[in-house]
């Protein structure tokens, strides 16, 4: 275990959450995201008290797929809600098309908060959304190339390995070693307009 060694305590809850990411035959990339939640005990259901809701079993089992561009705007978005404990939870679903066309490079967060914030959509769903653009960064290569030789990866000045006064920097990129990183851009959403040659596709999962 790679933590200290913990005090005594029972397991409760129990969270799994994955993401992948693919690149497609069309020049697009599928962003998959599922969350998983579950408890590690037996408990009365919560949509049916006469039922036991077994240790394991999930009460909250959810899919995302993003698909975007080599910009990172979003060209189609599909969800599912294989597990959920209200009835009216599926309702949440057709809001996650709001976020077509908006772009993760620039104002991810606000554009959830303000198409998906709220009673608007699900929490479990927003939280799959929010990390779902880590996922993307990490799996399309363009997004930290630069056309302007001039200009640093985003990546650099956003975190302590990739400070631009840091070891990592001045290894791997000595040209830009020492620069004072601008201040960011206004974060506002973004609504970049969807790749011309992009046939839009919309299409949302109903739940069992």
């Amino acid at each position: 275990m790679p933590l200290s060694p913990p005090a005594p305590r029972t397991l409760k809850h129990v969270r799994r959450v994955n993401y992948q990411g693919f690149e497609r035959d069309d020049g697009l990339w599928d962003i998959e995201g599922e969350l998983h939640d579950s408890k590690a005990y037996d408990a009365p259901s919560h949509r049916d008290p006469t039922r036991t809701r077994l240790a394991g079993e999930a009460i909250h089992h959810m899919w995302l797929r993003v698909t975007v561009n080599r910009q990172l705007v979003v060209q189609a978005v599909d969800v599912s809600m294989d597990s959920h404990p209200l009835k009216g939870c599926t309702e949440a679903q057709a809001a996650l098309q709001r976020m077509v066309g908006c772009g993760m490079a620039r104002g991810w967060r606000q554009a959830i908060q303000k198409h998906l914030g709220g009673v608007e959509s699900c929490t479990h769903l927003r939280e799959l959304l929010f990390n779902l653009a880590t996922a993307a960064f990490q799996s399309v290569p363009a997004v930290f190339s630069s056309s302007n030789p001039d200009e640093p990866p985003r990546h650099l000045g956003q975190c302590t390995g990739w400070d631009f006064n840091g070891s990592g920097v001045k290894e791997y990129f000595p040209q830009f070693y020492g620069r004072v990183p601008q201040a960011p851009a206004a974060m506002a959403t973004d609504t970049s307009p969807q790749s011309p040659t992009t046939e839009i596709s919309v299409k949302s999962a109903s739940s069992a």
